[in-house]
């Protein structure tokens, strides 16, 4: 059987966990910059806030708005994660809130379900859905029922389980049924689950579908299509890039900003043991300004050889920039990618390379640790420069880093 367990509201649970005052309020989460809805409270749900409204538009009458503190939630997520690994030797983690485990059948699933719940309400203090199933379409959808009812945990575990749970669910609710997939299908008459696994036929869903469809088709009829992934495949690419707070057209404000966002991606990629082959390098102006005239250059590089150090990584991207800089725009956007990687540990060097010195590579062992311990860029290129800058993302509504910064640590007075 297998088990897809879902956090609730999550980012909004993140955020009430440290600020009490937040419970039973309305809360909704903002994009980068502060720019949109990307979560909400059931509360905020209740007001009928849609996701993806701008900010501006809210009706901030007793709504508690937060900007994005990606720190907290991945914190909280890999407590969550380590948890649920305690349940299942297999694990799939489908998202920062979404983790798949593969349970044995001959177990009590429900009490399973409810301890693995509690377990997560008592250690970390956010409330998770509990879907149960023989694949992982109908464990995304026992999940969608836990939800739905309020129960918080769902299992299929029959025929006529099965059967009664497709009647109640939408098919625009159907994992891998996109919103025009669906649209479609309820054109043609198909309103629930279950229509679609007992209106139609294999050969029709192909048709209309392709391979995709049916794969979703025979899981919900309760036929394994789609297995769980409990090894991560290897990443092919690694890309940081960010919205600037406020436009610019300096050349230091970009080589700052590029320089920031290389030093990002080459942790990323010696925190996992990578090497990249190739960099890109892409900036540009406001698409939304259709009064100003629009440029968005871009060009991709090859290393001499596969490489995760810093300064080399830097370096190169700065020296694409400054070919492609043009001082009469405006820029509200740049990004760097680092492709083709391959294991560190694996580089395979050219006649005329001598490879990375073990000086260079201590010194950047020193500053991934001290980066660690005391907060992002504590040590770092003097190309990043000091103080505020306009590129630097608007997160003026963020609450505290509470786990993962000393300096905004909860403070507990009695």
């Amino acid at each position: 059987m297998i088990a897809l367990v879902d956090c609730n509201n999550f980012y909004a649970s993140c955020e009430a966990l440290f600020q009490p005052k937040l419970i039973g309020k309305p809360v909704v989460v903002l994009s980068n910059n502060d720019g949109c809805v990307i979560a909400r409270s059931a509360e905020a749900k209740a007001l009928g806030i849609p996701m993806g409204v701008p900010a501006y538009q809210i009706d901030t009458q007793g709504v508690e708005i937060r900007s994005s503190n990606f720190a907290l939630y991945g914190d909280i997520s890999g407590r969550v994660m380590r948890i649920l690994a305690r349940f299942s030797p297999r694990q799939e983690i489908y998202s920062i809130d979404e983790c798949f485990l593969d349970l044995p059948d001959d177990i009590d699933l429900r009490t399973l379900a409810h301890d693995m719940r509690a377990t997560i309400r008592r250690e970390v203090g956010i409330g998770v859905g509990v879907g149960i199933a023989p694949t992982k379409t109908l464990a995304k959808a026992a999940n969608w029922k836990a939800k739905k009812s309020g129960a918080g945990v769902w299992v299929i575990d029959s025929h006529k389980s099965r059967q009664e749970l497709l009647a109640s669910m939408p098919v625009d609710e159907i994992w891998g049924v996109g919103r025009k997939h669906s649209k479609r299908l309820i054109s043609w008459g198909i309103q629930t689950a279950l229509d679609f696994t007992e209106k139609v036929s294999e050969v029709w869903i192909q048709e209309k579908m392709s391979i995709t469809g049916v794969r979703t088709w025979k899981e919900l009829r309760g036929k394994p299509c789609i297995l769980l992934e409990d090894i991560t495949p290897p990443k092919k690419s690694t890309m940081v890039s960010r919205t600037f707070g406020t436009g610019t057209d300096r050349l230091n404000d970009l080589e700052e900003a590029v320089a920031s966002f290389a030093l990002s991606a080459a942790e990323k990629i010696r925190k996992d043991k990578l090497a990249a082959n190739t960099i890109t390098l892409f900036f540009h102006t406001d698409f939304h300004r259709k009064d100003r005239e629009q440029y968005s250059p871009s060009g991709t590089t090859s290393f001499f050889s596969p490489t995760n150090d810093s300064f080399t990584i830097i370096q190169t991207a700065l020296t694409m920039l400054r070919g492609l800089f043009r001082p009469e725009f405006l820029y509200r956007k740049a990004g760097v990618m680092l492709g083709n990687l391959v294991p560190a540990d694996e580089v395979q060097l050219t006649l005329f390379d001598t490879g990375e010195s073990p000086a260079r590579k201590q010194l950047l062992l020193a500053m991934d640790a001290v980066n660690y311990r005391f907060g992002k860029e504590t040590v770092k290129p003097a190309v990043l420069g000091v103080g505020g800058k306009p590129w630097k993302l608007k997160q003026s509504l963020r609450s505290g880093r509470f786990t993962t910064c000393w300096d905004e640590i909860v403070e507990v007075r009695v």
